[in-house]
């Protein structure tokens, strides 16, 4: 073979060997877009009940209903000391307010209102006090519900509470007495987290309004003058079962209904 023939050969295989390289050198592959569904991370989950945090005391709904159960359990077998005829109790009346709202409490002196309540049973006095109150913007409602015709037994009332006035006060006379009644005073339907109670029970100590100076159930109308602070009962053995107002009287339930 002549050398010019060996020098064509030469360049056509240098000239094939860097048309390979220059092929394989090439990139065909296109970068991948992600596609959009293929995006990860946590999708806001949707939310048709619009169900409240119960951890969150501003997710608490505004207001609530209750039904109270005030059942008696005064009788001859609890209190048979002097027991008398016809044992009853007066309408339950109340009011639903504020902490700035006082009713009534231990230590102080009884108001008008309280003191017809627990002498007579009568509710005008008490309701027209908590109307001012309700006037005045410290007291949502008044409560009036039904007496206990005989005891035992039992009636109920119903009332709604909100955030802004959740406490309540009932009181209902123990008749016949001088001056004694139950209740609750300023009792707050809220729990520690500011959400409403779904229920709550309370019993019932016996306590004397401080105006009248009797120390049976029957006893004769003794006006106390000036009036003494409002306690609970207690009496010389020789007259009541009482002492610090037990044994209890009975019961108040309160059960959240809506």
């Amino acid at each position: 073979m002549t050398s010019v023939s060996q020098g064509i050969q030469l360049a056509i295989v240098v000239f094939m060997s860097s048309l390979l390289l220059a092929c394989g050198s090439s990139d065909s592959t296109a970068p991948v877009e992600e596609s959009p569904d293929e995006i990860t991370g946590e999708p806001e989950q949707p939310n048709p009940d619009n169900e409240t945090d119960p951890t969150d005391p501003d997710s608490t709904p505004l207001e609530a209903t209750y039904r109270a159960t005030f059942t008696a359990t005064w009788s001859a077998d609890t209190h048979p000391v002097n027991f008398p005829v016809n044992p009853h109790f007066s309408p339950l009346v109340g009011a639903i307010h504020s902490e700035q709202a006082i009713f009534w409490e231990l230590g102080q002196i009884a108001s008008p209102g309280i003191e017809q309540m627990a002498e007579s049973g009568g509710t005008s006095l008490l309701l027209d006090e908590i109307q001012d109150v309700i006037d005045e913007g410290r007291a949502l409602l008044s409560v009036s519900g039904g007496g206990i015709g005989t005891s035992p037994g039992s009636v109920d009332v119903e009332f709604t509470v909100s955030r802004d006035y959740p406490l309540v006060t009932l009181v209902s006379m123990l008749a016949p007495s001088p001056d004694w009644f139950i209740g609750v005073d300023s009792l707050s339907m809220l729990d520690g987290q500011g959400s409403f109670l779904p229920e709550l029970s309370v019993d019932l100590k016996l306590y004397d309004s401080g105006t009248d100076s009797g120390s049976r159930f029957d006893a004769d109308n003794m006006d106390t003058q000036p009036p003494s602070p409002i306690e609970a009962v207690t009496t010389d053995s020789a007259e009541t079962n009482f002492v610090n107002g037990e044994p209890f009287v009975g019961s108040l339930l309160f059960e959240k209904i809506r």
